[in-house]
């Protein structure tokens, strides 16, 4: 049996299969069907690219269910279609200067903002880590969202949790932590609890003192450093110009030292990528 899907998109180039390889391993940990998915003009085009992923996945990880889709249209609206109902969309990014004006940067800034679920974007610069470590960057008092997916992931992982905070104040942030699989005791962090006494009730949990998370920016990316994930809410802001993100997404997105996973906050609603 396996559980909901997960969805990368590939293109054939080397940031691509780097998402591919971390799709598939997020894939296996989930016991989920990988969905390969490349968007061309003309689907037959896409055979020798879907072909040569599903066979990288089938060495890494034998026994994995994969589906190979070949899709017309513009790659970030497919994505965010195909991924609608996924436990995770994986897609890559390159790094250089930030979103790069490339065609696969194109399609990792256009899902950031649009996706309708959680969407891990794979940095061009961001090696595989094993520190076992998950990081929770919250920016606001209802993130109890984004923290329960933090949690699920450290649960799937068996790795400790780092939270930071990007404000100084000092209202309480709920937070959830698991006691066992499928059991979730609600909590509240206050903001000025010190680390040891969090660890000492919640031994899963390591929280960065809220001096220390809202020291500067420089503190949050330096933590992405030992982190093998970093997640946070997906933010956007409607002008003329479209939908862009939140500065503490794009932050990260653009300077992270890990795989940034964004899970779309409360009533924000994902409009079409390509509007």
């Amino acid at each position: 049996m396996t559980t909901r899907h997960v969805v990368v998109g590939v293109d054939g180039s080397v940031i691509a299969v780097r998402a591919l390889d971390l799709a598939a391993d997020e894939a296996a940990l989930r016991a989920a069907t990988l969905e390969i998915v490349y968007a061309v003009p003309d689907r037959d085009e896409a055979g020798p690219v879907l072909a040569s992923a599903a066979s990288r996945v089938g060495h890494r990880h034998p026994g994995l269910p994969v589906m190979t889709v070949p899709a017309e249209g513009h790659s970030a609206a497919v994505l965010a279609e195909r991924g609608r109902n996924a436990a995770l969309t994986v897609v890559g990014c390159r790094s250089l200067g930030g979103f790069a004006s490339t065609v696969f940067g194109s399609v990792s800034r256009r899902l950031a903002a649009h996706a309708p679920g959680p969407l891990l974007v794979v940095r061009g610069d961001s090696p595989p880590h094993l520190h076992n470590e998950v990081l929770l960057v919250l920016d606001d008092e209802d993130d109890a969202d984004t923290a329960a997916l933090a949690f699920q992931e450290v649960e799937l992982r068996g790795a400790s949790l780092r939270v930071f905070r990007s404000s100084a104040d000092r209202h309480p942030v709920p937070v959830a932590v698991p006691r066992r699989r499928s059991e979730w005791t609600a909590s509240y962090l206050p903001a000025g609890d010190a680390p040891a006494e969090v660890g000492e009730r919640h031994p899963l949990v390591r929280v960065a003192s809220r001096d220390a998370a809202a020291a500067s920016t420089q503190t949050l990316l330096e933590a992405t450093r030992t982190a093998d994930l970093a997640v946070t809410a997906r933010r956007c802001k409607q002008s003329g110009h479209g939908r862009h993100l939140g500065s503490l997404a794009r932050t990260l997105l653009h300077r992270a030292h890990c795989p940034v996973l964004l899970v779309p906050a409360g009533q924000d609603g994902a409009a079409s990528p390509a509007s």
